[in-house]
């Protein structure tokens, strides 16, 4: 499919998967229109939402409410988070079980995953890149995030901002937790205090071997996409994610947001990525 042009949009307003419920099996897809084998081209794509690192499912959750209110189906296949190689081949699977068009959306750390997931996969539509990593060939997320001055996680120390616990059998291998007090400020300016503690204590770790992953040939060569930009991002730096959409040729967003703009401003991101579906 050829790129599209690329539209800045302004507004005031690093980072698949183990077992799928058959679709129709499930109550969340009950009240949807029955699968067919081929659907109709009126009908709507598939969303699969694919979380970030230090968030799991739940952080979707006011994305998908509205996206499931609009009539879509909607997938939150979790994301293991066990490096970049993994995941992206579990998301590749789960992808293959899905039928009709998809609009995959990607969330920091997640948008390495669908870059690398949906090549091959032929009813992959349109990307959404949200507040995410958008890799070419052989980059990494610690290369990337360092980039451009500004990212709270790309520091000298890496003690002063992350827990580690030892995998074990892991070769050496940690899984590396955001420290809780730091969470909130890094992750989630402007949301709710008590509702980003909440989401410190249940954050789910990253392989730190995942931040030094090379990303394969990248899948937005040959889709179209889209990214929001969160403009207070302190994960990605804003400016490197506009050089990395650019680079992608991605229709931009750009919004007063947290790194976490899927919970700060669910509104705007389920409003990019019905753009993205109503292209497919």
């Amino acid at each position: 499919m050829p790129h599209l042009r690329r539209r800045t949009i302004n507004t005031t307003s690093r980072f698949a998967v183990a077992v799928a419920a058959v679709a129709g099996a499930t109550g969340l897809l009950a009240s949807a229109p029955a699968a067919t084998a081929t659907q109709s081209p009126e009908a709507k794509p598939t969303i699969v939402l694919v979380h970030g690192a230090w968030a799991d499912g739940s952080s979707w959750a006011g994305v998908t409410e509205r996206l499931q209110h609009q009539g879509y189906t909607v997938d939150v296949p979790p994301n293991t988070l066990r490096g970049l190689a993994t995941d992206s081949a579990n998301l590749h699977a789960f992808l293959q079980t899905v039928k009709g068009p998809i609009v995959l959306v990607g969330h920091s750390y997640g948008g390495e995953v669908i870059t690398n997931a949906a090549v091959g996969i032929d009813n992959v539509e349109s990307l959404v890149y949200v507040d995410a990593f958008i890799p070419d060939n052989g980059e990494t997320a610690g290369q990337l995030s360092a980039a451009k001055p500004g990212s709270a996680l790309a520091v000298e120390d890496p003690s002063t901002v992350f827990n580690t616990v030892t995998i074990p059998n892991g070769g050496g291998n940690v899984d590396l937790y955001v420290k809780p007090g730091l969470f909130p400020q890094i992750f989630a300016g402007g949301v709710d205090h008590d509702k980003a503690a909440v989401l410190a204590a249940g954050q789910r770790p990253l392989a730190g071997s995942a931040l030094s992953d090379p990303s394969g040939e990248p899948a937005w060569k040959t889709l179209s996409s889209w990214a929001l930009i969160g403009t207070a991002d302190k994960v990605i730096p804003p400016a490197e994610q506009q050089v990395m959409a650019d680079r992608a040729g991605s229709h931009i967003v750009r919004v007063n947001a947290p790194h976490l703009s899927m919970v700060a401003r669910p509104g705007a991101v389920t409003d990019l990525i019905t753009a993205a579906a109503r292209h497919s």
